[in-house]
């Protein structure tokens, strides 16, 4: 490749990781303020943010601890650790692209592992284009993410009970958000579907926290035998 489409491709990856650095760093103000209404304090959402960082589990932690309070705390723990999975297998694919250089290096590499570092990586033409997008994306939304999570924290904490502004129900509608653009294919939007039905049906009957356990165990059999897949390929 000509060493102009090299430095074009890498000015790229570097546009993009910005670009979805900014992008994703606005959903801390919602995880801030909304981390506040569950019940957790200031310095308890900096420090989810800061050794969590994953925004999914972080969104699903505090949604089941808003729910059932601190009894629930066992159920939010295993909610999220379960939507953390993916990103072991992120770091599987990425382990070839990001190289090993150290000990430090590999564990800034997993913690900086998340959906939009991977997404930018994968999407680039080059390795080379795929390392800069990766470290420039989980860098952005690092620093972006912990302190908009800051700032939200403190707006929450200034407006007192935040459930009098609805935020208590934002939780959900924030994870939705993060969630709505890999639902357009039919598996994933059929396995969605199921599990909000299991988890509705279940809420009633369960203590609170067990029906998002419940629903994300019928989601990863269902995702797991491709049921839905098969049957749009077979249409």
């Amino acid at each position: 490749m000509p060493e102009s489409d090299v430095d074009a491709s890498i000015r790229g990856a570097r546009r993009d990781g910005i670009a979805v650095g900014l992008a994703t760093a606005a959903y801390g103000i919602s995880f801030g303020a909304l981390s506040v209404a569950s019940g957790l304090d200031v310095w308890q959402t900096c420090f989810l943010s800061l050794v969590m960082f994953t925004g999914g589990s972080q969104f699903a932690l505090v949604g089941v601890i808003g729910a059932g309070g601190v009894a629930a705390g066992g159920s939010a723990i295993a909610a999220a650790a379960l939507l953390g999975v993916r990103n072991v297998v992120y770091g599987m694919r990425m382990r070839p692209v990001v190289g090993e250089h150290g000990l430090a290096h590999r564990v800034a590499a997993a913690w900086l592992t998340i959906d939009e570092s991977t997404a930018v990586a994968l999407a680039q033409a080059t390795d080379r284009a795929a390392r800069v997008g990766f470290w420039v994306t989980g860098i952005a939304i690092f620093l972006g993410w912990n302190l908009t999570t800051l700032l939200g924290a403190l707006i929450g904490d200034a407006l007192g009970d935040t459930r009098a502004y609805g935020l208590d129900a934002a939780a959900a509608a924030a994870f939705l958000g993060l969630l709505w653009p890999r639902l357009k294919r039919v598996q994933a939007g059929a396995t969605a579907v199921l599990a909000a039905v299991v988890a509705t049906v279940a809420t009633p009957v369960l203590t609170p926290g067990l029906p998002v356990l419940v629903a994300a165990v019928v989601a990863l059999v269902v995702g797991w035998l491709d049921l839905f897949r098969r049957r749009e390929a077979v249409g």
